[in-house]
Parts: C-alpha cells; sequence; structure tokens
C-alpha cells in the first residue's frame, strides 16, 4: 500500500478521528477508520491501525472494540470529563455575569473538545437558552490573571476603576484616580468576582468589582494588610456581606416564620442555630455586615422575618421604611 502524504501524522489524526467521532453511544468501524484517515492524507492498514489503537493509551486515549456481527465497533471511553460534568461547568461561565458573551462562547468552544461531536452539540444547545446580562468588560480575563499573579508574587496592584453614567457610557470614579491596593483574594459572589483586598491609605479591607477594574499594573511595592488577613475567613467574610457590600460588623437577632427555615439555611449554612418561639416561629442570631442592603434583604421576607436586637439595626429598618413611605406618598 502506498503511504500518503501525511503518514507522520498518522497517529494524531487516528486521536482527532476516534475522539471527535465517538462517544458511549456511538462507534466506527475498522474500515470507516481507514476511510477517515484517508481524507487527511493518511494511509494504513487493519494491521497498523490495531497497533496504532494500543498507542492511544498511551496518550491516555482509551478504546474499546465490541464485537457487532461479524465487525468490530470501537469507541472512546473514560474521557476526562462526563458529559453531565461539562454541562454544570457551561451552566457557570453562561451564568457568570463577569465573563462577557465573546469569551464565554469561546470557553464553551475549548469545552466542546473534551467531548465527541455529537454531545458537543448538546453544550451548544444549552449556550443559547439564556439571555443573560453579561459585563462589557473584554480585559476581565487578564485583569484576573493579574490578580493572580500580583497574590504569588506578593505585590501591590493600581487600576483604575469605572461606573456606568445615564448617557450609558463608561465613567471613570474619582476623575480616573488610580487605586492601589494589595490585593489577597478573590471572591465569586451573586454571580459577579471581586478582588477582596487592603487598602493602607483607609486603613481597612476593600472589595472590588473586577470587570469593573480597568488598566491593572502590577506594583514594586510589596502587599500589605496581611495582620488583617491572617484572621480573616474569606468564605465567612462573603457569607456576612450582602451584595459584597460593606458595613458595621453586628450579631442581629432576628424572628422568623418558621416557613422560612430553608431561607435561613440556604444564606447563613446548615450550622446556624434556629430557636423555637412559639409555634409558628423561630429565633436566629447571625453575624451580619449591616447595610442597606441586608435591610433589603429582611424587607424582601416581608411580615415573616422580624429584626428584635439591636435597637440600632431595628432603629435603622424603621428609618428605612419611613424612608420609602415618604417617597410613594
Amino acid at each position: 500500500m502506498p503511504k500518503g502524504t501525511n503518514q507522520k501524522f498518522k497517529l494524531y489524526r487516528l486521536a482527532q478521528i476516534m475522539l471527535e467521532n465517538t462517544d458511549e453511544e456511538h462507534y466506527i468501524t475498522m474500515p470507516e477508520i481507514i476511510d477517515a484517515l484517508g481524507t487527511y492524507g493518511v494511509t494504513a492498514d487493519r494491521k497498523s491501525i490495531y497497533a496504532d489503537l494500543r498507542d492511544l493509551e498511551i496518550l491516555g486515549i482509551n478504546v474499546e472494540g465490541e464485537p457487532v456481527g461479524n465487525r468490530y465497533h470501537y469507541h472512546v471511553v473514560d474521557r476526562p470529563f462526563e458529559l453531565p460534568e461539562l454541562k454544570l461547568l457551561v451552566d457557570a461561565i453562561q451564568s457568570s455575569k463577569f465573563i462577557t458573551e465573546k469569551k464565554s462562547n469561546a470557553l464553551i468552544r475549548k469545552l466542546e473538545r473534551f467531548v465527541s461531536r455529537y454531545d458537543a452539540q448538546k453544550l451548544q444547545r444549552q449556550v443559547y437558552v439564556s439571555g443573560r446580562i453579561k459585563t462589557m468588560n473584554e480585559s476581565i480575563y487578564y485583569t484576573v490573571d493579574a490578580i493572580h499573579n500580583a497574590i504569588s508574587m506578593n505585590k501591590k496592584i493600581r487600576f483604575q476603576y469605572y461606573q456606568w453614567n445615564v448617557q450609558k457610557e463608561m465613567e471613570l470614579r474619582h476623575n480616573g484616580a488610580w487605586y492601589c491596593i494589595s490585593p489577597w483574594g478573590l471572591s465569586w459572589e451573586g454571580e459577579n468576582y471581586y478582588l477582596v483586598g487592603f487598602d493602607q491609605g483607609a486603613g481597612k479591607i476593600k472589595h472590588y468589582r473586577v470587570d469593573k477594574m480597568l488598566h491593572i499594573r502590577i506594583m514594586e511595592e510589596a502587599r500589605e494588610g496581611k495582620e488583617h488577613f491572617q484572621r480573616l475567613d474569606m468564605a465567612d467574610y462573603t457569607r456576612k456581606s450582602f451584595g459584597m457590600f460593606g458595613g458595621k460588623e453586628q450579631n442581629v437577632r432576628l424572628l422568623v416564620d418558621n416557613e422560612l427555615a430553608g431561607v435561613m439555611i440556604d444564606r447563613f449554612g446548615k450550622d446556624v442555630m434556629m430557636i423555637p418561639s412559639g409555634e409558628d416561629h423561630f429565633t436566629v442570631n447571625v453575624d451580619v455586615r449591616v447595610s442597606r442592603q441586608f435591610l433589603g434583604w429582611v424587607f424582601s421576607l416581608g411580615e415573616q422575618v422580624e429584626i428584635l436586637s439591636p435597637e440600632e439595626v431595628r432603629s435603622a429598618m424603621k428609618e428605612e421604611i419611613q424612608k420609602h413611605m415618604r417617597q410613594y406618598q
């Protein structure tokens, strides 16, 4: 048999054919493998392909052959990801507001390479089921990468921060001033990505929406605020901050209708202590950063939740309600 023009790519093309065209439900026969190789300018006989299929295992591609009638059908087994796992990743990418539509589609196309073309279609169908609002900051990838690099290098970063104005234009905050922050972590909250860092000038921990950061640069100065983050549980910090808005941390006692037990567990975790109060209610004591967003969350639950203490927070809730009443009079 004369050799094809691309024999040196034989094993690579065989791997490509098997990965793209076979899965648990789709098989390929030996004649079909030979024909597919031929389209790439590669010639092969059965004996050499048997050996090549065994060699694919060295590359981590396991091919299984099953007898069907008087022929063997071959397909790839034990892929790095199962289809349900990739669907989960696709959903996470699609629901992430901090990833642009363009970058989301590029990421999903890369994930499609882990499955056959048949399963890739199932992933692609999921891409268009949602019209979620996405960020328009195309530099998000590089911003996140720079933050990770700064953390590993123990360096500060500087960046500009923007907001949208009523003309729907990006407008730099503080007249384009540069923010100099010591980055210590990244937090994913409410479909947004946040930088959590230390502001030496203010002497406290702050957080910033990563998709609103522009022109990030790694500085030569070493990070500051280590003593603050040594005693900070990042997950606990995120849980206490509603919508990642700051506020004074306080222990708040709530009276909650029994029907909202699941809401409390979803928000504060299964370890939250729920103390019965009569037949229809229970009380919880939770540590939160009291902000208008926290008060808004309580307000959204209506008559089924009441702030009992401290009086300072209870009064803040009354004041917020009065503001709304005056607004709608």
